[in-house]
């Protein structure tokens, strides 16, 4: 249900927005074959591994959503389209779709690829109000990307997330219809909402935080009204805890942050056939270091602490992480260290995923890479302890500026390592996996 001007005296009092693109990788992959529109479409990983990411309205309907498994997504629905998703794609739209916000305000605080907050309260000279402002973005975003979204309005950026998620699109066995597109939240929705919402509807609550909330008899977002702060914070950690006291009174402190650091690159792999042998784990730990190492320079981040994670056939996770007294960049170099940590993790089963996520990143400052090292200090560990030094780091430095260079200008292709050809062919392993959902399903 939207509301009109009429109810509240001042929009300007609401002037937070929060813009969600509607299935935004399932959109896009129509927008370019539009021989899929209305049928039932997913992006995800189509093999018995794969995991959906994006689905259709139409695809909702028979139950299908996002973070299933594609096994169970194709017993929903027979008829499923599962496309296995493409990230270069995806970036060109996002990139375009944060244009068109920047042209509204310059306070924007993008939340991944497909939604964003802003703050109007900084463009009220330029600006009718924050309804217009809301429906004349989502015009844009219509007429000049063919992408449709949903805008909440609101006083801060918890009402506006509730808002927009209940202005989308609706779905049943019947058919999908028209949400309201953009929904304002005025005081007296506002509180009808902290009276009748469930908790796991507020920011942060997963299922794992509701089954502790609902332990302590709380069901509702009112309930937390009559929970004492400390009890809570007992259960849940001080920061949650406050948190949530703080939302169930229709409060939030966060404002719309302009400029939002990365705090970790990652790339990791889900194998369609599980891996043991040591030279398989190195070679896929390396290709990994690879994409993780090239994401880091186009940013021109350097990292500090690098993470190896691991799940086995029984779906048990392990990690082991180093952290270094100086950034890095260099793939080899990272292979290097991501090497040594998997392989020093305790393996008494196969491996169906692996990856690397870096962290404690910091901007890259000419040639301040200093590269000697030690790795695996703990003897116990078994793991080796490589070195590099820095002269080969200054080295690979400039010789790795160069290499991105002639990419940047000509391709990803078209120069690599020898120990990237492929049956005579240049494979340089892309920003994400060729099939970053879990491998794709095998054709009978």
């Amino acid at each position: 249900m939207s509301s009109s001007p009429s109810s509240s005296p001042d929009p300007w009092s609401t002037p937070i927005l929060h813009i969600d693109l509607d299935a935004f990788f399932a959109s896009v992959e129509i927008l370019d074959n539009p021989s899929l529109k209305g049928r039932p479409v997913c992006v995800g990983g189509s093999g018995e591994r794969g995991v959906i990411a994006s689905a259709s309205y139409e695809a909702r309907r028979f139950g299908v959503r996002s973070a299933m498994a594609s096994s169970v997504a194709r017993r929903l629905c027979s008829d499923l389209v599962i496309l296995p998703g493409r990230f270069d794609r995806y970036e060109e739209y996002s990139s375009r779709f944060h244009e068109v916000l920047g042209d509204v305000t310059w306070r924007t605080e993008p939340l991944g690829l497909d939604e964003a907050f802003l703050d109007l309260s900084v463009a009220q000279r330029v600006l009718s109000n924050p309804l217009e402002a809301a429906a004349s973005v989502r015009s844009r975003l219509r007429d000049e990307l063919g992408l449709d979204s949903a805008v909440g309005v609101a006083r801060n950026k918890l009402f506006a997330k509730l808002a927009s998620k209940r202005a989308k699109p609706r779905f049943s066995a019947a058919g999908v219809s028209e949400g309201a597109g953009v929904l304002w939240v005025t005081p007296e929705l506002e509180s009808r909402w902290l009276d009748t919402l469930g908790v796991g509807e507020l920011w942060g609550v997963g299922p794992a935080t509701s089954r502790k909330l609902a332990r302590l008899g709380v069901i509702h977002v009112r309930d937390l009204r009559h929970v004492d702060e400390d009890l809570l914070a007992g259960h849940l950690g001080s920061a949650l805890s406050r948190t949530l006291s703080e939302f169930a009174r229709g409060e939030d402190s966060r404002v719309v942050e302009s400029s939002r650091e990365a705090k970790s690159v990652g790339h990791e792999e889900t194998f369609a056939v599980s891996v043991s042998d040591d030279a398989t784990i190195e070679e896929a730990l390396r290709r990994h270091a690879g994409v993780v190492a090239r994401a880091l320079r186009e940013r021109h981040l350097l990292a500090r602490r690098v993470t190896v994670i691991a799940r086995d056939d029984e779906l048990r996770t392990r990690s082991r992480s180093q952290t270094l007294n100086f950034g890095l960049d260099d793939e080899g170099a990272l292979g290097e260290v991501a090497c040594a940590l998997g392989l020093s993790l305790e393996r008494t089963l196969a491996l169906r995923l692996l990856g690397i996520h870096v962290s404690q990143l910091e901007a890259r400052a000419g040639s301040s890479i200093q590269l000697s090292f030690d790795v695996g200090s703990d003897p116990s560990a078994g793991s080796p302890a490589p070195e590099v030094s820095r002269r080969h780091q200054i080295d690979q430095a400039a010789l790795r500026d160069a290499v991105d260079d002639i990419r940047r200008r000509f391709g990803a292709s078209v120069l690599g390592r020898g120990s990237q050809l492929r049956e005579g062919h240049l494979k340089v392993s892309a920003q994400r996996s060729d099939t970053p959902f879990g491998p794709a399903r095998e054709e009978p």
